[in-house]
Order: C-alpha cells, then sequence, then structure tokens
C-alpha cells in the first residue's frame, strides 16, 4: 500500500476517532447526553456518513486493505472533506446552543426538535452551496432556542430552503433590507445596469419575483384597516402605451409576507428571542 493510502487511511480514522470528541469537548457533562442525541439525530439522517465511518475502521484495522485502490482513495477523500465540513456544522450548532444556557435542554432533547434536525440535516446533505447549508444551520440552532416559530412552520422553511436558489435569497434579503422597494430598485442594488426587457437576466428575474410570490414569500405592498384587514387595490388608468409593464418596473412596492419576515428572522438574522 502506497504513503498516499496510507496517509488518507490515517487522516479519515482520526476523523472518526476524534468526530464526536471534537464537537462535544466543550460541552458541559449535564448537557452532553441531551448533546449527542442531536449530533446522532443528524449523522442518522445522511446516508453516507455510517458507509465512510464503517469503511474507513475497517481498513485501519487490517481488513480489505489490498483492495483499496485509487478509486476507493478518491471516494474516501472525497467524503473525508464532507466529514470535515459536516463536524464543523455540528460544531457550531452545538456552540450556539450555549449562548442560550440550560434552559433550552427540554426543547433540545425532544423528539419534536430531533424531528427538525432529521429533515433539516437531509437538505443539509442535499445542498451544493455552503450558503444553503448555512440557512440550514442557522435556522435548526434558532429553532432550538425558541418555540415561538411553530414546527410546522420550521418544516416548511427548511422546504423553502431546499427548493429556493441563492438568487431568490438575494431577492429576500433586499427586500427585507428595503421594505416597499420596487422591481427596479431590488435589480440595480443586487446587479447594478438594467438589461434589455427581452433578455435571460429579464426572464430570470420575472421567474424570481414569481416563484417567491407564489410561495408567499413576498407581495406587492397593501394598505390594510387597523384590523388588519387588506384594502381593495384600485386598478390604475391604463397608460395607452404600446409596450408591456417592464420586468424592472419601477412603480409597484414590494414587501415580505410575515412567514417571508419569519423566515429571514430564523435563517437570515442572528438574533432570535430565547425561550422564557
Amino acid at each position: 500500500m502506497g504513503n498516499d493510502q496510507k496517509n488518507i487511511i490515517s487522516e479519515s480514522t482520526d476523523i472518526n476517532k476524534d468526530f464526536g470528541n471534537e464537537i462535544l469537548k466543550n460541552v458541559s457533562e449535564n448537557r452532553k447526553i441531551i448533546i449527542k442525541k442531536v449530533v446522532m439525530a443528524a449523522l442518522g439522517s445522511i446516508p453516507w456518513v455510517g458507509s465512510v465511518l464503517t469503511t474507513t475502521l475497517s481498513i485501519h484495522d487490517g481488513i480489505k486493505q489490498s483492495k483499496v485502490n485509487d478509486l476507493h482513495k478518491q471516494w474516501l477523500e472525497e467524503h473525508q472533506k464532507q466529514m470535515q465540513e459536516l463536524a464543523q456544522t455540528l460544531l457550531d450548532l452545538v456552540s450556539r446552543f450555549d449562548d442560550f444556557g440550560d434552559s433550552i435542554n427540554q426543547r433540545l432533547e425532544s423528539e419534536e426538535y430531533l424531528k427538525l434536525v432529521r429533515k433539516g440535516f437531509k437538505t443539509w446533505d442535499n445542498s451544493d452551496t455552503q450558503e444553503k447549508r448555512n440557512l440550514v444551520r442557522k435556522l435548526l440552532s434558532n429553532a432550538g432556542a425558541t418555540t415561538l416559530c411553530p414546527d410546522d412552520l420550521i418544516r416548511l422553511f427548511i422546504d423553502w430552503i431546499e427548493t429556493y436558489h441563492e438568487a431568490h435569497f438575494n431577492v429576500i434579503r433586499e427586500i427585507y433590507k428595503n421594505p416597499g422597494c420596487t422591481r427596479f430598485q431590488i435589480w440595480t442594488n443586487i446587479h447594478g445596469k438594467i438589461p434589455r426587457e427581452d433578455s435571460s437576466e429579464a426572464d430570470l428575474f420575472k421567474l424570481l419575483i414569481h416563484d417567491l410570490s407564489m410561495g408567499h414569500v413576498i407581495r406587492q405592498h397593501r394598505d390594510t384597516t387597523y384590523d388588519g384587514q387588506f384594502l381593495k387595490q384600485r386598478r390604475p388608468k391604463s397608460s395607452g402605451g404600446s409596450t408591456m409593464k417592464s420586468a424592472f418596473d419601477n412603480n409597484e412596492a414590494y414587501e415580505l409576507t410575515e412567514l417571508g419576515k419569519q423566515f429571514v428572522h430564523y435563517t437570515m438574522d442572528d438574533i432570535t428571542p430565547q425561550i422564557s
């Protein structure tokens, strides 16, 4: 067996050996059992984790060493990187819990929360960008620290993370920072120069707005009565022009729905209320 193969086996074995210890090293004794439940829920939801741990440990014990070929080595190297990223995500998640003390212990070990962890880490594993994985981590850490948002909504937010793309999240952030902004303002703040109306960029932007509107994440601004009833909007008189409304319209204002605001609060804002 070559030196490269020995190195990857050694490094992978170190990960297996230290994986749990690294995550739990700063956890208080009275919380370690609770955190282990959270970690096991996360690991159990990712199919390849068990294969990596079993394979590298069996190789370390001298089993099947003759079968470690280049393809197997590459497989281990790729999953080694994923294991390191998974460990860092779990470490960040656990560290976040420390900010809230022991008052959240009952929440963390509840089956309701562990189900959210399993669902969330399935999405984490399927995400192909670091941004999405960060959104999952923030959502789960905040969901563990407060019960102000029903778990049904947390599951919905996990689905949103899986369904939408980074381009959608950019639009959400821009509307959150500038409530009442128009399509023109959203585009220029994110990208700058306005493209042609018949361009692929314009088509994509219309699709993003449509997706988020149909998903009840954003909406056009509506006035309400004192008790929250939406007022009917008067249809503007036709301008009589010969062109259709621009994809980068600068008249209609957009805002986040209440669901959209909750999503931002739990995934893009680190400040959440602690459980009382």
